[in-house]
């Protein structure tokens, strides 16, 4: 892995570990679908919850780590 990849992941566990204390199932639709390649049902069902809830959540979470681990320029 390049130094760049190294510092990638890193922020991203960072700004997870962030999200996981401001909205924890949130946090884990991020875990489950990306890292764990559930999807959208299969997550729903491991959650407790809802698909609409989980797409929602997915939606959202994606957007605050994108805004979070972009590079400020």
């Amino acid at each position: 892995a390049s130094v760049s990849s190294d510092v990638e992941l890193l922020d991203l566990d960072g700004a997870l570990k962030e999200l996981s204390m401001m909205n924890p199932r949130q946090a884990q639709v991020i875990e489950h679908r990306f890292f764990g390649g559930m999807n959208v049902s299969e997550t729903a069902e491991a959650l407790e919850v809802s698909e609409s809830v989980v797409e929602r959540d997915w939606k959202v979470a994606k957007a605050w780590l994108a805004a979070r681990i972009r590079p400020s320029k």
